[in-house]
């Protein structure tokens, strides 16, 4: 078995798998679709993918694995996109909230904007923003059936393409022998795009405040040092 050497062991994917098998895989792709942000859907289907070509844990045939992930995936942002629609508003304006953080709400907002109804799509790949997308598509004014559409490809495409590179790729002996190093690099290629949007928008907010700062000084409004108002009144 194999042993992911990120975050706490339960949340590993080995252990989930060892202990839970497919109905873990499904609880925690659903959850994370739609409910709780920083879990393994990433690293946890590759190694799902990885179990079911090697039969020990997961006896099922790839088909059924791939299709009830799929199920999972796409139910999860239903229940994601309903919480948006009637509850987002409440969720997000409760500043002591650890779970739905104003800033996580904000990151997708702006992830969507950039990229539009596509964005449910992209957000399948990129941790945190997957957990928040649908409820920020149901608290906006996306459409249901263009949400419902763009969250039956991406919910494909990620539950099942992943999987499916971990079966394939399971089977050859070099990923067989490094699949620690590799999930661990899954794990941080994931993040990339986090940390990216992260750097990004604390350079913007720098830059932001730079840009009130001089146009106060432009405008007369900044506050000046008692010395430079004495200097000033002499002249």
């Amino acid at each position: 078995m194999y042993t992911l050497a990120l975050g706490p062991t339960w949340l590993s994917p080995d252990y989930l798998i060892s202990h839970f098998g497919l109905i873990g895989i499904l609880v925690i792709v659903f959850a994370e679709s739609g409910l709780f942000a920083f879990l393994p859907g990433d690293s946890l289907l590759f190694t799902a993918g990885l179990l079911v070509a090697d039969g020990q844990y997961i006896k099922q045939p790839l088909w059924l694995v791939c299709t009830l992930i799929v199920a999972a995936a796409i139910i999860g942002d239903q229940v994601g996109y309903m919480i948006g629609k009637f509850f987002g508003p409440k969720l997000f304006n409760r500043p002591k909230s650890k779970l739905f953080k104003r800033e996580n709400l904000d990151k997708a907002h702006e992830f969507m904007d950039k990229h539009g109804p596509k964005a449910i799509v992209l957000a399948r790949f990129v941790p945190i923003i997957r957990t928040f997308a649908p409820m920020v598509a149901g608290a906006g004014t996306m459409k249901y059936r263009t949400f419902l559409t763009y969250n039956v490809i991406g919910g494909i495409g990620w539950g099942a393409g992943v999987t499916i590179a971990g079966y394939w790729l399971g089977q050859i002996e070099f990923i067989k022998t490094n699949v620690e190093p590799i999930l661990v690099g899954i794990v941080l290629i994931s993040v990339i795009p986090v940390i990216f949007e992260v750097l990004k928008a604390r350079k913007e907010g720098k830059a932001n405040a730079g840009a009130v700062a001089a146009e106060a000084v432009a405008d007369g409004s900044a506050p000046q040092a008692p010395g430079a108002r004495g200097r000033h009144a002499k002249r």
